[in-house]
């Protein structure tokens, strides 16, 4: 009798296991969410180019038309200007400018590129579609043809793994808050633009770029390393907004409104210490105006105690595990659960024989 209860105990906790592996399995699994796009693609100092080329030259035939500056770095030569014209902007050939914002279109670039692909258009043609903000990857070399609608406030980056062609009399629509400054074309190779196509965004070739005859670009032009070709083309660089640059305010100008400090009647910065108090000494800013106001003496600062600052790691929000970031954690959780699962099943198995006649199992 004691056999076939020890048996019925083993198959019990057998089951329990199986069932507490089930839920392991399930409470490890990691919850996936779709990788937002790059916020923004800065260009910094390449922003200011319509068109931007590396070598060995910029060529213009007929009346291509500029609106913003044209670089090139670094090669010199830029040649059909006149008659092409370069307007609201200056030609920067060979310059400490071009060169800089030639590396600064290689950051865009990288960043561009790393931007996790949130729909897979290989072997697609985008003519005909209505694209929404996001990431659009393509590992072909994809001709673009008919008419494409961007539509959406948000921004679209197209990361093109080879080549880039569009048809003659392509057609970029932009719609429903869709703005050029936020459409960016990363082309793993070269890109040609075909006669008469109006393209908008910001183009980023790795290699060169050639305009067909007629062709309007509403943002960039921008090669890394080859060549820009024009043929009576237009490229017009967008309005786009400038990001913001943060500057101090004087603090001794806040108190009564008076104009900042001069060297010698600032007052003394005294550096504090790590839970201690600071002595600010000498005059202070508008105090003068201040203690006329209120009819007493001008007041001194001593001794002020001063909270310790708050680390500003404190207050940034714990990273989210994110899956991309571990790929191998998925399948290495699926594995040890699936080895337990196995293993208790087997266990299982060995137990599983038929319990004798007028054994008495436990209840």
């Amino acid at each position: 009798m004691g056999i076939p209860r020890a048996r019925c105990l083993e198959r019990r906790f057998g089951l329990g296991v199986l069932i507490a592996s089930g839920i392991a399995l399930a409470l490890s699994a990691p919850t996936f969410a779709a990788s937002p796009p790059a916020s923004s693609v800065d260009l910094r100092t390449a922003a200011n180019f319509a068109v931007l080329a590396g070598t060995p030259a910029i060529t213009s035939a007929g009346t291509s038309t500029i609106s913003g500056s044209l670089g090139i770095s670094p090669a010199a030569g830029v040649t059909g200007f006149p008659p092409g014209k370069v307007v609201n902007g200056t030609i920067a050939a060979a310059t400490p400018a071009a060169a800089t914002a030639k590396k600064d279109l290689a950051g865009a670039y990288s960043l561009a590129a790393a931007s996790p692909c949130n729909f897979d258009k290989t072997g697609q043609t985008l003519g005909g579609q209505t694209l929404t903000p996001g990431t659009y990857c393509q590992s072909t070399a994809p001709t673009l043809a008919g008419t494409i609608t961007l539509s959406g406030d948000g921004i679209f980056i197209f990361q093109i793994g080879s080549t880039l062609v569009t048809a003659a009399g392509a057609n970029i629509v932009l719609a429903n808050g869709a703005d050029a400054c936020d459409v960016y074309w990363q082309v793993g190779s070269s890109a040609t633009i075909g006669a008469a196509t109006t393209f908008a965004g910001t183009l980023m070739a790795f290699t060169s770029i050639t305009m067909g005859d007629g062709a309007h670009v509403n943002g960039r032009a921008l090669a890394q390393s080859g060549q820009v070709t024009l043929i009576n083309d237009t490229v017009t660089l967008p309005a786009c907004a400038a990001t913001p640059t943060l500057t101090a305010t004087p603090t001794s100008s806040v108190t009564t409104g008076q104009p900042p400090c001069s060297p010698a009647s600032c007052p003394t910065r005294v550096p504090l210490p790590l839970g201690g108090a600071a002595t600010v000494t000498g005059p202070t800013p508008g105090a003068g105006s201040l203690a006329s106001a209120l009819g007493g003496s001008e007041p001194s600062v001593a001794n002020v105690d001063m909270p310790l600052p708050v680390e500003a790691a404190n207050l940034a929000p714990a990273p989210i595990l994110d899956t991309h970031d571990f790929p191998w954690l998925w399948p290495l959780l699926i594995g040890l659960n699936l080895f337990l699962l196995m293993a208790v099943v087997m266990a299982v198995r060995r137990t599983n024989d038929p319990l004798p006649k007028g054994a008495d199992p436990v209840t």
